[in-house]
């Protein structure tokens, strides 16, 4: 056997999951409606934004990789939708603690998951 080891591919990025779930598996996301009350770009990514958003009951921050796609001017005061109960993370050296809806064409565009009609922070959204 070589002292030289076969350098290995990266790991292949992960594929959309296509597994049917549960209404139990989906019942325990929590979705809420969220105001986005601060933005700015992350200190440390180009695509990242750190936002504060508030849920009606609390003010979380989520860090969110649309950078290329929003301004932090473009997303104050706007209500999107959030997974509220997301195991936190660090990202980039700043904490997360949820994650904003975004639906992507998979040519580039992306735009926010957002209430349709006036609502209030907090609200559920099933």
């Amino acid at each position: 056997m070589s002292s030289e080891q076969t350098p290995q591919p990266p790991p292949a990025a992960p594929e959309a999951v296509s597994e049917k779930i549960s209404i139990h598996d989906f019942s325990r996301i929590q979705l809420k409606v969220a105001v986005v009350v601060e933005a700015k770009l992350h200190p440390n990514a180009d695509k990242l934004l750190v936002l504060q958003v508030d849920t009606g009951t609390e003010k979380k921050q989520i860090i969110a990789g649309i950078a290329r796609h929003y301004t932090p001017d473009q997303l104050v005061g706007k209500k999107v939708v959030i997974v509220d109960n997301l195991a936190p993370a660090l990202l980039r050296g700043e904490p997360s603690n949820g994650m904003i809806l975004a639906a992507s064409d998979g040519q580039g565009a992306l735009t926010l998951v957002s209430p349709e009609s006036p609502i209030g922070p907090g609200a559920t959204v099933r």
